[in-house]
């Protein structure tokens, strides 16, 4: 409600199978929804000089295929809908949010998303991440939604991993509905 305090959710993303063995890191952090304001927080912490991260690039834009080096994904989903929405963040400061008709389908950069400011910060054990969405641009005000965070981890030997909140299939598959487990109720204002 209207002035009340947003209570944060905290999570914490887990390799699939094997992917990890040996990687010193942990994965986690908070995910915050005021009105139509979502705030998330997330941080890679452990020996990070083991990743391939990409190094921060003075203008950041629009791209595409950055889940094939390390970056954040967030997924969005309205309660009872096909439809939701990817999120990637790159440490680099590029991003995307792509708009999906239904699982895996109808693909295409989220027009009502111009811009998307967030912030990187890396120190020599953790890479933090800082993203706040207005979510009054692409969803009806205060639908409930359902909420995946995942994450796709290069190392500096050039192995992938793909951590999530879980893993539902044989392989990673971050979109997978079973996987949006954080769940945002309607919120009246």
């Amino acid at each position: 409600m209207r002035g009340e305090p947003a209570i944060p959710k905290k999570f914490s993303l887990k390799p699939f199978g094997g992917e990890a063995k040996g990687l010193d890191l942990q994965v986690g952090g908070t995910i915050t929804r005021h009105m139509d304001m979502l705030s998330i927080r997330c941080a890679l912490k452990g020996d990070i000089s083991e990743l391939a991260i990409p190094p921060h690039e003075g203008f950041p834009a629009r791209k595409d295929r950055l889940w094939e080096e390390t970056c954040l994904e967030i997924f969005l989903a309205i309660k009872n809908s096909e439809r939701y929405w990817e999120l990637n963040l790159s440490p680099a400061g590029h991003w995307n949010v792509y708009r999906f008709e239904s699982y895996r389908e109808g693909m295409r950069e989220e027009p009502a998303i111009a811009s998307l400011p967030f912030g990187v910060r890396k120190r020599p054990a953790a890479l933090e991440f800082n993203v706040g969405l207005d979510l009054g641009k692409f969803l009806p005000a205060g639908a409930a939604m359902d909420v995946a965070v995942a994450a796709v981890i290069r190392t500096a030997k050039g192995e992938t991993g793909h951590w999530a909140l879980v893993h539902t299939g044989p392989r990673p598959d971050f979109h997978r509905r079973d996987g949006f487990k954080l769940y945002f109720a309607a919120e009246l204002w």
